[in-house]
């Protein structure tokens, strides 16, 4: 049976067993289910994506990489994750304790919400919102809330410092990567995200906006804090950024909040510019995830080859290329939707 089949039989038997329950409790049951499925799905990519990527940067840098715990090194990162569970809780003495304890477990709720609108298969999406797009940027944006508050709250100046580059840094590039995506927005009509897909049927978006993809790159590239935009923790001045003080699960829970992100902005790549679950022969979940890896991949390959620049650069790269650019793309976009209608009702 296809994964398409599966996902809606469960959904069709949870209803039926609701029957004749109330509206607001097949909804909340209905939520639970897909946050379950979410969470499961979070955690076992974030589990094989960091075994994947100590592999790709070992092949990289001509390593081995992890070999020892289990065949070529899978449980590796089981064992890491034992390991952290086991370690010390420690709370500096000058914390603020209570947002110094919610801080971890806040990034990690932005992380989940955004799969809510990624729509993983033909039918496969949690909620299909008419704003789909805009409460995915909506919702990303508040991570920066976190990361400052475990910064702050340390009671330590590099974790501090290293928050407020986060500010710096992410709020700066939401900007061109917001207008990156309009250009999309604006050539599908709408905001929903399965539409977005469904628009793409006959022709993927990278092919219509190429400049749009690039800006979108690099702008989640810098948005989920990925080398060679990592200066949120910029361990040769700042140790660990926001993180220095944190342990055991604490930091795990930061730390795996990164490759959610990851896998977050790269199913949204992949459902704006790639044609989403569109592909021939195979199931339309299976292309969904072979796209979402292959993008990850270029992301873990981007890391891996490029130095971590000054922060000067990276803003001054902001707004004096990305944003003139992005804008640019917009104008273009909108002036060739002009043209294309024009010649489609023989107007010229």
């Amino acid at each position: 049976m296809a994964m398409e089949g599966i996902f809606t039989g469960i959904a069709a038997s949870m209803r039926e067993l609701l029957a004749g329950a109330p509206p607001w409790l097949e909804n909340l049951s209905m939520g639970f289910l897909y946050l379950v499925g979410v969470l499961a799905f979070i955690f076992l990519n974030a589990l094989y994506l960091i075994y994947l990527e100590r592999k790709i940067s070992a092949y990289m840098q001509q390593r081995i990489g992890p070999n020892r715990l289990g065949p070529h090194g899978l449980l590796q990162s089981v064992a890491d994750a034992v390991k952290l569970l086991g370690k010390e809780d420690i709370i500096p003495r000058g914390a603020d304790k209570w947002v110094f304890l919610i801080a971890p477990i806040l990034i990690f709720i932005p992380a989940t919400m955004l799969y809510a609108v990624i729509p993983f298969g033909k039918g496969m999406i949690a909620a299909d919102l008419n704003i789909g797009v805009f409460y995915f940027l909506a919702v990303a944006s508040t991570t920066t809330i976190a990361i400052l508050m475990g910064g702050w709250s340390s009671n330590n100046k590099y974790t501090l410092l290293g928050s407020m580059r986060s500010v710096a840094q992410m709020v700066s590039y939401e900007i061109p990567l917001t207008f990156s995506v309009l250009g999309v927005v604006m050539l599908a009509g709408s905001l929903q995200t399965s539409q977005i897909v469904m628009a793409q049927e006959k022709v993927w978006y990278v092919l219509l906006q190429p400049v749009a993809f690039i800006i979108f790159f690099i702008a989640a590239t810098a948005e989920v804090n990925r080398a060679p935009f990592d200066l949120v923790e910029g361990e040769q001045e700042l140790i660990a950024g926001p993180y220095t003080e944190y342990t055991g699960m604490r930091f795990a829970l930061f730390y795996s909040s990164e490759y959610a992100n990851l896998v977050s902005v790269s199913a949204l790549a992949v459902t704006l510019f790639l044609g989403g679950w569109h592909g021939p022969w195979l199931p339309s979940w299976l292309w969904f995830v072979i796209k979402l890896y292959i993008m990850i991949f270029i992301f873990m390959w981007v890391r891996w080859t490029f130095p971590r620049i000054r922060i000067d650069h990276l803003l001054s790269f902001n707004w004096k290329v990305l944003l003139p650019l992005s804008l640019a793309n917009i104008l273009v976009t909108g002036v060739g939707i002009k043209i294309y209608q024009l010649l489609t009702l023989g107007r010229w």
